[in-house]
């Protein structure tokens, strides 16, 4: 019986694409990678390794969720017995030992539905954005709530909550998780390397625009799971309509009557970062990037809540959600 498959998604990826495909060569029993109108001949390099392509309609909106369910179709097609499919971003390669340490996970514990490892920076110091990519990759090890785009998943389970939902532009796997949860199924991370991601952010816009993704996968996924128990994202998304838009607002309407006392609000901000460094050192970050982390959380605010107004605008006008590009390449804008 057929035992793991991949399912790579990208666009534009180039040589990382390469280095995605590679990595896994010989190590799997089936290969599909799914292309958004590429322009760089990787659907042509996919091939010649020998790897299934599927090539998406792009005059249906396009999605990472979307692309990854047609992945996941395609591979099931081709062998309709697979047990387990990794998931990766085409920006990603995958540790030579990641598959053998994950496959062993799920057979040992047959309640867990997704295994996930360590996902690191390919060049964390190639900018401040890349570092903060890679402090953000550190999660705890043990059962967690949410998998990233990286993961090996058991396919009996990804089918029996019908996958992805493809209308999702960004938070696609801790909703997906979300139902897993819900089915019974356990998310757990392991202490093993699995990916070496290539982020690419080398300026201030990308860094705004990927916060502005978080902010409306946070509105959006408490929307869909806010009600307890689960209470999916509630608490980001309260954060952010308090420090992104409610004090901001506090400040600016009561300006002129508090004759700008109002502006001392402003310190909660300091509070804030302050206290985001200290969670950080205790979770042994060093001071730099203690510091980074810290200031980036309180900044993100900002835009995050640009993609939370951006999210009920399309509510309130019935307008569907649109993909937050913030680099050139595809897979990159998934992660």
């Amino acid at each position: 019986m057929s035992q793991i498959g991949l399912v790579a998604i990208g666009r534009n990826e180039g040589d990382r694409l390469r280095q995605c495909l590679q990595s896994v060569l010989g190590n799997v029993d089936q290969m599909v990678y799914v292309d958004s109108g590429s322009t760089d001949g990787s659907v042509e390099m996919a091939r010649s390794l020998g790897v299934e392509v599927v090539e998406l309609n792009l005059s249906i909106p396009f999605t990472a969720a979307r692309a990854r369910n047609a992945g996941l179709a395609r591979l099931t097609e081709l062998e309709p017995h697979i047990q387990y499919v990794q998931f990766v971003d085409g920006d990603c390669e995958i540790a030579s030992t990641w598959l053998s340490h994950a496959k062993q996970a799920l057979e040992v514990h047959p309640e867990v539905a997704v295994v996930c490892g360590r996902r690191r920076e390919r060049f964390p110091n190639a900018s401040i954005y890349n570092r903060l990519c890679d402090i953000e990759w550190e999660t705890p090890i043990g059962e967690a709530k949410a998998c990233g785009g990286d993961a090996l998943m058991r396919v009996s389970a990804l089918q029996a909550v019908g996958g992805y939902n493809p209308n999702l532009i960004a938070g696609e796997e801790p909703e997906m998780c979300v139902r897993l949860r819900q089915n019974g199924g356990k998310i757990l991370r392991i202490d093993c390397e699995m990916t070496l991601h290539d982020a690419q952010i080398t300026h201030f816009g990308q860094w705004w625009k990927r916060a502005v993704r978080a902010g409306h996968a946070y509105v959006e996924g408490s929307w869909l799971h806010g009600a307890p128990p689960e209470k999916h994202w509630v608490k980001e998304t309260r954060s952010i309509q308090l420090w992104g838009i409610g004090i901001p607002l506090l400040i600016l309407s009561t300006a002129w009557v508090t004759k700008g006392l109002s502006l001392l609000l402003l310190a909660g901000y300091g509070l804030m970062t302050y206290r985001v460094y200290q969670y950080a050192r205790r979770s042994k970050y060093s001071k730099p990037d203690a510091r980074l982390f810290a200031l980036s959380c309180t900044l993100a605010k900002f835009p995050q809540a640009q993609g939370l107004l951006r999210f009920y605008w399309g509510k309130v006008f019935k307008k569907p959600s649109r993909l937050i590009e913030y680099n050139a390449a595809g897979s990159g804008n998934l992660a």
